[in-house]
């Protein structure tokens, strides 16, 4: 048995079984933007007015007064404080990295789950696709068996085929939408924090100082 014949008998299996797995990464996908969509919901940045009065205290100095603003919030700039505490450690260089490691939890945080909204958005066309050739290819090896029913069978076989790649548009439309809308999102909290670290670090040394 040569190589056309293994792919001839693989494809004759059709798009169903494509169909199959493009249902289960649509749940998928839906699961992870759901999921996301209420992270960012429970996580949202600091209010305007938190955040300007929270740099106002750190560029004035009161260190004290900008920690007990975070102490009931639960946004990602005031865990940022709250990993410091009320006494900051004397050491700056150090409550800096300490400062850098948290900015680093808090993007993995965020961005959980969007390579597989990323994948989603790349490679559900494709898969589509790869479901609809073995469809046209299962519609042609029937016609050719068969021997009756001329186009009308073709084309409803391509017609089924086709499917697939609407399943995998589909897929992939609402990922890449909600991919890039997280990310916009990350990035505009990341300026945030680096922000108000950057506020931090000034009043630390000032302190010293």
């Amino acid at each position: 048995m040569d190589v056309t014949t293994l792919f001839l008998a693989f494809s004759l299996i059709g798009s169903r079984g494509i169909l199959y797995l493009l249902i289960g990464l649509s749940i998928l996908s839906v699961a992870v933007i759901l999921e996301r969509c209420f992270y960012f919901y429970t996580n949202r940045p600091a209010p305007v007015l938190l955040r300007e009065r929270l740099l106002k205290h750190l560029h004035t100095g009161q260190w004290e007064d900008a920690v007990k603003l975070t102490e009931t919030s639960n946004d990602p700039e005031s865990r940022c404080m709250q990993r410091i505490g009320i006494a900051p450690l004397e050491d700056i260089g150090l409550t800096e990295q300490h400062l850098i490691n948290g900015i680093h939890l808090e993007l993995n945080q965020m961005e959980r789950g969007l390579l597989i909204l990323g994948t989603l958005g790349n490679n559900a066309p494709f898969i589509g696709l790869l479901g609809t050739v073995l469809g046209v290819i299962r519609a042609f090896h029937d016609l050719s068996v068969a021997g009756t029913g001329g186009p009308n069978v073709v084309m409803l076989g391509i017609s089924e085929a086709l499917v697939a790649t609407a399943m995998g548009l589909f897929i992939a439309i609402p990922s890449v939408i909600a991919y890039n809308f997280f990310q916009r999102r990350i990035r505009k909290t990341r300026l945030q924090i680096e922000q108000l670290v950057a506020a931090i670090l000034l009043c630390l040394k000032a302190r010293k100082e």
